[in-house]
């Protein structure tokens, strides 16, 4: 099994649409806010101002890099495109956004707390194991490469 197989092999369930459509528009929102400013965000500048605040430099790149891994990983999940390893950074950004900006103020949200970072990692992690099953655009390059 090559490499791209086996990043493309999903189940064939259609399941992982009823997660991948709302994680892939929440993440694809998260990610608008950090690099256009839509949504009510404050765009690339005022995003990387915070985030050199909290320690996070140099704070243009990395909210850069965390804005386009949530958009572009959003709108991949949307498309069931390379969902592990969409998947995989998506998880990623979350741990770091878990540990470095709510940790600290508990588990609930009504105090900036870390539980919607945990459910959107459970999802990631979710879809990171599954794949993005049979209605997504792995399902069907998969199935044109065997």
């Amino acid at each position: 099994m090559s490499l791209i197989t086996k990043v493309l092999a999903t189940n064939n369930s259609y399941s992982q649409l009823a997660l991948r459509l709302p994680l892939g528009i929440i993440f694809a929102a998260h990610g608008a806010q950090k690099l256009f400013g839509w949504f009510g965000g404050y765009g690339l500048q005022g995003t990387g101002q915070w985030m050199d605040s909290i320690g996070l430099g140099p704070g243009v790149v990395m909210a850069a890099l965390a804005g386009s891994a949530e958009f572009f990983g959003g709108l991949f999940l949307i498309l069931g495109l390379l969902t592990r390893p969409t998947a995989l950074v998506l998880a990623f950004t979350m741990v770091v956004a878990i540990f470095s900006v709510h940790i600290s103020n508990g588990l609930f949200m009504s105090n900036n707390g870390y539980e919607f970072g945990l459910a959107l990692l459970a999802g990631a992690v979710s879809l990171l194991i599954s794949g993005g099953g049979r209605a997504s655009a792995d399902s069907l390059i998969a199935q044109r490469v065997q």
